[in-house]
């Protein structure tokens, strides 16, 4: 019995380990040897390697545009968003239908000036429209005894 908490303890472990890493790429920096003089003593250095991370891919001015919009009449999943950088600005707006049946629609800006800001709209999906009624007159039941 035993065995099999082991085993599914294992299993367990194995199971929320995840993926390592991939191994990072170095390479070797110049080793530089020193001789003696002549008239001197030969002293020996051995020079260990010292290694260097190899430089990562770097864009100095990125850019991407992006857009998504859901319409789910199945579910009523109703969301959407575009947004574009360009360098260090960022640029976009989102909406969805909240819980109460508002939409909100927040459009944000963000820069290394400014930080990020964001102006949010909320809005009913049904507009409410009031009619004008005339008044009933109360009708009386008149009782006869």
């Amino acid at each position: 019995m035993a065995f099999k908490f082991v085993a599914l303890f294992a299993l367990l472990a194995a199971a929320s380990a995840g993926v390592l890493p991939a191994a990072q790429v170095y390479h070797a920096a110049p080793v530089a040897s020193y001789a003696a003089p002549a008239a001197a003593a030969v002293v020996k250095s051995v020079a260990h390697p010292v290694l260097a991370r190899a430089d990562e891919e770097y864009d100095p001015h990125p850019q991407y545009k992006y857009a998504y919009d859901v319409q789910d009449a199945l579910s009523g999943d109703s969301k959407s968003q575009v947004e574009e950088r360009d360098g260090d600005v960022v640029r976009g707006e989102y909406s969805l239908v909240d819980s109460d049946g508002f939409k909100r629609t927040v459009q944000y800006t963000a820069d290394p000036v400014n930080g990020f800001n964001a102006v949010v709209h909320r809005e009913p999906l049904v507009k409410t429209v009031v009619k004008a009624v005339a008044p009933v007159a109360p009708v009386y039941a008149a009782y006869h005894h």
